[in-house]
C-alpha cells in the first residue's frame, strides 16, 4: 500500500506541516527525502530498511555509495541526495557557529569538528582560525590522508 493510499492525517508529509518534524519517526523523515518508495514497498518501509541495514542515521549518512546501493531501490540518486542533505546541514551549523563565540571551550572544539568532519571516509588535518573573541573566521583543511600517511589537500 503507497503513501497515497493513507488517510490524510496519517501521511508524513502532512504531519509534518501540521505537527513539526519532531513528531515524525527517522523512517518517515527518511521517506520525505526518498520521494518514492519501490515496488511493494512505501518510502516509509523504504526508510526503515535503511535504519535496519545501516543501524542508524550515523551508520547511514557514514556509507558509501557502494554501502548504500546494497539496498534495494537505493543507487546514486538517492546517495547523492543523502549527502546533499548533510552537507547543508554541516553549513548551516557552522553559519551558526561561525556567527558566535562557540568556541571558547575544548568541548565546543569538539562538537564542531565532530560535526564538520563527521562521516569523512578519511583522516583530516584542519586548522581553524579564530579571533581574538574565539569566534570562528574560518577552516581549512591542509592534509588528509590515512593512519599511516598524509598528503597534502
Amino acid at each position: 500500500m503507497g503513501i497515497n493510499d493513507w488517510s490524510e492525517a496519517e501521511r508524513p508529509r502532512e504531519r509534518l506541516v501540521r505537527d513539526g518534524a519532531q513528531a515524525l519517526s527517522n523512517s518517515e523523515l527518511l521517506a520525505l527525502l526518498l520521494r518514492v518508495g519501490v515496488r511493494g514497498k512505501s518510502a516509509v518501509e523504504l526508510g526503515r530498511d535503511m535504519l535496519q541495514h545501516f543501524g542508524s542515521l550515523h551508520g547511514l549518512f557514514g556509507a558509501t555509495l557502494a554501502d548504500f546501493s546494497e539496498v534495494h531501490g537505493l543507487g546514486m540518486a538517492k546517495y547523492a541526495q543523502m549527502q546533499a542533505v548533510m552537507e547543508l546541514a554541516r553549513r548551516a551549523i557552522a553559519e551558526q557557529m561561525q556567527a558566535g563565540d562557540l568556541l571558547s571551550s575544548p568541548e565546543a572544539v569538539k562538537r564542531y569538528l565532530r560535526i564538520r568532519l563527521g562521516g569523512r571516509p578519511h583522516e583530516s588535518f584542519l586548522v581553524l582560525f579564530v579571533d581574538v573573541k574565539n569566534r570562528l573566521i574560518a577552516d581549512t583543511e591542509l592534509f588528509r590522508g590515512t593512519l599511516t600517511q598524509a598528503s597534502e589537500k
